[in-house]
């Protein structure tokens, strides 16, 4: 017998746990870095700042989408991944065609070297988690 709720899986369970506590990691990282760097020497690399700022603000999104789960959450997560997956992506490649546009680090400068790759690494497996999940009922 099914109760009139299905229980929640989808992207806050099992291996989503994980996933959402890394992107909670990272938003709280991304966000403590970029608030120190614009509140300090925001004048040495504005660009680079405020791309960290932004990464923060989809790692946050983010966290929220995949912990909520249900529509609105999923399509909130899915466009979050996305945009980080161009962001990194892009930044990644502009950082190493022309460093002098990123005279300090972003959290996607050199594709999240400083990261460790994790923010390359992320929205994939972000995007992968929301495909395995996305016939599931929230």
């Amino acid at each position: 017998m099914t109760s009139a709720r299905t229980p929640e899986r989808a992207t806050s369970r099992g291996p989503g746990r994980l996933l959402i506590a890394v992107y909670l990691l990272f938003a709280i990282a991304a966000t403590s870095r970029a608030g120190l760097q614009i509140l300090t020497r925001f004048d040495e690399a504005p660009l680079a700042y405020l791309l960290s700022a932004l990464a923060a603000v989809i790692y946050i999104v983010a966290t929220v989408g995949l912990a909520r789960g249900g529509r609105a959450g999923r399509r909130t997560a899915l466009a979050c991944c996305t945009i980080e997956l161009v962001g990194v992506l892009g930044v990644g490649a502009l950082s190493l065609v022309d460093p002098a546009l990123f005279p300090d680090d972003t959290v996607w400068s050199g594709f999240g070297s400083g990261y460790g790759y994790v923010p390359l690494v992320l929205p994939v497996l972000g995007l992968l988690w929301l495909h395995r999940t996305r016939h599931e009922r929230t």
